[in-house]
């Protein structure tokens, strides 16, 4: 087979796909509406959701998505259900069951076992409106037939990617609902290359005792003992009500060497940059980064809200170059 068949090929199996989900944008209706307000109003019990074969794995990827945005649920194992499991069903829980055809044998006795419990929500994902899923469940939502990508019409595709589309619109839409930030995302996701990404200022900063601080009516003199002894190339003028209100760098410290002879005995306040750059401490620290680069500076002050006057943490480039951050 040519290259340009093989090319060809995949390009159509992505067209198909892409038809479907365009079929499953128009299916979303007052259905899925009802979806998001049952699972943001379950506050007492659990989401629990199901499916067989393809759809169970697809159950799983769900579970998964939502738990990581703000919504926790659970796999339900639909085999070891009807021997067992169906005991972490309790009252006030939502089950959501997955199926194509909606007539799956091991989804009946979880669809029972819903039904005789009236506090027990039952949501059914299926294309077939006569199936005993759709019949059954208190709230239905129909998936567009759609034509699967392999030759046939039989190799789960389309219907596969129908599914996890929903399930990532309705994962996504109750985060926002919840105003589910990036702050919130990064404490469910602590290890890996994400958390890096996530890590904010307030993780990498320096604080207490090792702010470079330093009063801003004393002399130059003191100025050099107490740049060598923070290590940091900077250090941060504050007033006696503890404001911050300037900087000055190692580099500053030279070029006024080089002015001025009795540069030693002159306050700070009176050669200090006024008004340093601070950010706040919910700040990506590959965002503090991009500002350092740009500004060309090598550290920024650290406030919180709107408090920029008021230094409560100090991050240097170092630091966020230490931490895998670029």
């Amino acid at each position: 087979m040519q290259n340009k068949n093989l090319l060809s090929i995949a390009k159509e199996v992505i067209k198909i796909e892409l038809d479907s989900l365009k079929k499953l944008r128009l299916s979303i209706d007052k259905s899925f509406e009802e979806i998001i307000k049952t699972i943001i109003n379950c506050k007492s019990g659990k989401v629990i959701i199901s499916g067989v074969g393809k759809s169970g794995i697809i159950a799983k990827k769900w579970c998964a998505t939502l738990s990581s945005t703000g919504t926790p649920s659970f796999f339900l194992d639909a085999s070891n259900a009807s021997h067992g499991d169906m005991g972490q069903v309790t009252s006030n829980d939502i089950i959501i069951l997955i199926s194509l055809s909606g007539e799956s044998n091991e989804l009946k006795n979880i669809i029972q076992y819903a039904s005789r419990n009236k506090n027990i929500k039952l949501i059914g994902i299926t294309s077939k409106k006569d199936s005993i899923l759709y019949k059954s469940s208190d709230i239905k939502f129909l998936l567009p037939n759609v034509k699967e990508a392999g030759p046939g019409n039989f190799v789960p595709t389309s219907s596969t990617t129908v599914q996890i589309a929903l399930g990532d619109a309705i994962a996504i839409t109750c985060m926002r609902y919840k105003k589910f930030g990036k702050l919130d995302f990064k404490k469910f996701h602590p290890s890996g290359s994400l958390s890096v990404k996530l890590k904010t200022v307030e993780d990498l900063m320096l604080i207490g005792g090792k702010i470079p601080f330093v009063k801003e009516h004393l002399k130059m003199k003191s100025v050099l003992k107490n740049m060598e002894k923070k290590g940091l190339g900077v250090l941060v003028a504050i007033n006696n009500k503890k404001n911050t209100t300037g900087i000055i760098t190692d580099g500053d410290l030279k070029r006024l060497s080089n002015k001025k002879a009795s540069f030693r005995e002159l306050e700070i306040k009176k050669v200090m940059k006024r008004k340093p750059i601070s950010v706040d401490k919910n700040m990506l620290a590959a965002q503090a980064l991009s500002i350092m680069n740009n500004k060309k500076i090598t550290s920024l002050c650290v406030h919180q809200k709107n408090k920029k006057n008021r230094t409560i943490g100090f991050i240097h480039i170092h630091t966020i170059l230490s931490a895998n951050i670029t």
